[in-house]
């Protein structure tokens, strides 16, 4: 994701929930993020294609045809278990993207508002190691870095961290690397999973799907209880307009051929069917089931319960 200016999230509002079965899934916000997000991340979802999709406007898009883009977590109630997907941008950290530069965003109070204090979080799942999806994973202590969750373990997919291993990365993200995510692993908290290609279970009613082609370890993160379901996309669908459009990548995509199919791949198998899909970077309303529309997809939002 990118940006070029810091767009903090409004005062503190009830918290969007949603439910799945048993578990309740809350919103976290941490910033709107910049209208030029959506050109540079998504060039192929031009204005005239934006356009061309009616039922974007005005949730997804604006009158412009200019994409909205959101970054959030998703706090999960599992079982008696507090779940965090994705750990955000976070604060004070020095970035070359100047929305994300220095960010002093009120995400630890929208976390506790929604009755998540990072002390009481259980497990933080990665759903992969990009900037935008770790950053809360660490805050500043003196010239430190600690854990902001910790009594968590934090899980990502093992394919995941061994491909960042093993690939040349430039200074921006190594500086990313020490600063979010080597501080967990230096502490112990860092647990790898071996995600296999029918999924793997975490927890009774939470697996990880995998969803490579973003990054080549990225996974979805599936909640289910009481026959009911609910995915939470990660990348693997960066805004809705990839509904209509499967095969606009990311410009930051490692594989975009992999990305589209994975892609085509995980809205056939959610179209018609009552699985709530919770966008990792969907704005507002977020939440919504997928139809098929033709050939290809749309998205029918799900108002959240409050917020």
């Amino acid at each position: 994701m990118s940006a070029t200016s810091q767009t903090s999230a409004a005062a503190t509002p009830l918290t969007p929930t949603w439910t799945v079965g048993d578990h309740t899934v809350r919103r976290i916000d941490e910033i709107a993020l910049p209208t030029r997000t959506g050109p540079w991340l998504l060039p192929g979802a031009t204005g005239d294609i934006v356009s061309a999709t009616p039922w974007l406007s005005p949730d997804f898009a604006d009158e412009q045809g200019m994409l909205r883009l959101a970054s959030h977590s998703f706090a999960v109630e599992v079982n008696g278990m507090r779940v965090l997907v994705d750990t955000g941008i976070g604060n004070g950290k020095q970035r070359t993207n100047p929305a994300w530069h220095n960010l002093d965003s009120d995400y630890t109070t929208r976390l506790r508002t929604a009755g998540f204090a990072p002390e009481s979080v259980d497990l933080v799942i990665l759903t992969h190691l990009h900037t935008d999806h770790v950053g809360w994973n660490t805050r500043a202590e003196g010239d430190d870095w600690a854990p902001t969750f910790p009594n968590a373990r934090y899980v990502t997919a093992r394919a995941e961290w061994d491909y960042w291993a093993g690939v040349e990365m430039d200074e921006a993200r190594h500086q990313m690397f020490r600063d979010s995510v080597h501080p967990i692993r230096d502490t112990g908290l860092f647990d790898l999973v071996d995600v296999a290609d029918e999924g793997t279970d975490i927890a009774p009613g939470l697996r990880l799907l995998p969803t490579p082609g973003h990054t080549p370890g990225q996974t979805a993160v599936q909640l289910s209880s009481r026959g009911e379901n609910a995915l939470v996309t990660g990348d693997s669908i960066h805004h809705p307009v990839q509904m209509s459009h499967p095969g606009i990548c990311s410009c930051v995509d490692i594989s975009p051929e992999l990305a589209a199919r994975t892609r085509r791949r995980l809205l056939d198998s959610l179209a018609g069917t009552s699985t709530l899909l919770l966008g990792s970077h969907f704005p507002p309303p977020t939440a919504g089931h997928v139809h098929r529309d033709g050939n290809a997809y749309r998205l029918a939002p799900a108002a959240p319960l409050r917020g």
